[in-house]
């Protein structure tokens, strides 16, 4: 008895004979739009302090939260899909909607009761100064003539 191989068979939707197109619009549905994502986040440290950035377009204000806890930096928000009658017939979706959260362990030599964040042009500066302590610095050495 020969049986034939479809690798398709374990999912539901082309089992059920609909077309990728159909897969792919659900997947893009609204219900779908609010799963979470995680936004781009670039990390530097200078002498005196460790700055993030993340790239945060199309998020108010009002919808971002950073929060210093335990030696913990997170970043929280959301991005909503904003449905307008006269912009029906998306051909694509590429962007991410919906909650957000990031969270970095920070080092301890930063001091957490120094934290500033600005939000400008759609990117989140969050910088956190080094204690000084963890500073740098130059300690001169004399040379003796023996």
């Amino acid at each position: 008895m020969l049986i034939k191989y479809n690798p398709f068979a374990d999912l539901d939707d082309f089992s059920k004979g609909l077309s990728m197109f159909d897969t792919f619009n659900r997947m893009l549905s609204d219900e779908q739009s609010s799963r979470p994502w995680a936004p781009a986040v670039d990390i530097l440290e200078t002498e005196n302090e460790l700055v993030l950035k993340a790239d945060l377009p199309d998020v108010k204000l009002e919808d971002i939260e950073v929060r210093m806890e335990n030696g913990t930096l997170t970043l929280k928000g959301k991005r909503e899909f904003e449905k307008k009658d006269s912009e029906k017939g998306y051909h694509r979706i590429e962007r991410h909607y919906g909650s957000f959260m990031r969270a970095f362990s920070l080092p301890e030599t930063v001091d957490p009761e120094k934290i500033t964040a600005d939000y400008k042009n759609g990117v989140l500066k969050v910088a956190v100064a080094k204690k000084e302590v963890a500073k740098p610095r130059t300690v001169k050495v004399n040379v003796s003539a023996n």
